[in-house]
């Protein structure tokens, strides 16, 4: 018989299972480093000495580094990446509703009649020209329309 024939042979299914042990914890352990280092950069409560501090900590004494920056800070970590991931969120739509509300300039019928009724309500039209211009705008010819390539065939 071959060399890798008596390799199956000579490694047991237990050592295969720590093997497999093994590997999970050192990419968990990789995981951990990676969220520390992140959430070090991330914090704005520290001066750049103290990040420069806890970073070289936690590049020369991995083990102890991490450790030590999970007890002392870890109770805010969950509350900095909350934040941030909001944040990203809040740009994000924040992005999307102005891409939609500026695209092509037009905007909704929604939006129109909310406009529409803040003027009669300032004053600035009487109750008949408020009617006639929210019949316009529901009937598609008024300043809210917007028939693009997409527009179907009845108008609407």
């Amino acid at each position: 018989m071959s060399g890798a024939t008596y390799l199956a042979y000579d490694y047991p299914l237990l050592s295969a299972f720590w093997t497999i042990l093994i590997i999970f914890l050192w990419i968990m352990w990789f995981v951990l480093l990676f969220r520390v280092v992140m959430d070090i950069f991330r914090d704005d409560d520290l001066s750049g000495w103290a990040k420069t501090g806890w970073l070289v900590f936690t590049v020369v004494l991995p083990f102890l580094g991490v450790f030590v920056y999970v007890i002392a800070r870890g109770k805010n970590m969950g509350h900095r990446e909350r934040a941030q991931a909001r944040a990203q969120q809040d740009a994000f739509d924040s992005y999307v509703r102005e891409t939609a509300k500026g695209a092509g300039g037009h905007t909704s019928s929604v939006d129109e009649l909310a406009r529409l009724s803040e003027i009669k309500a300032r004053g600035d039209i009487s109750d008949d020209e408020f009617r006639r211009a929210k019949e316009l705008v529901l009937s598609g010819h008024g300043p809210a329309e917007h028939r693009g390539p997409y527009a179907s065939s009845t108008g609407r």
